[in-house]
């Protein structure tokens, strides 16, 4: 990663659970002083992918980096 403005980037996280795919392929960079919003409906993946980024639960693919 050679933009020193991206705090945070995710590249292809996939996650499933019991065959079921939660997570297909997200992916997103959140530069310094960005704010942003994840929203869906219930069981659409948004605790799955909060959880993934603080690693309490290991995505299945994917890369996270945190400021590089």
């Amino acid at each position: 990663m050679t933009e020193t403005n991206v705090v945070l980037k995710v590249e292809g996280l996939q996650k499933s659970f019991a065959g079921n795919k939660i997570l297909d392929g997200v992916s997103f960079e959140i530069d310094r002083g960005q704010i942003k919003v994840i929203c869906g409906p219930s069981g659409s993946g948004k605790s799955t992918l909060l959880r993934c980024l603080n690693l309490l639960t290991m995505p299945d693919k994917g890369r996270v980096w945190l400021e590089g």
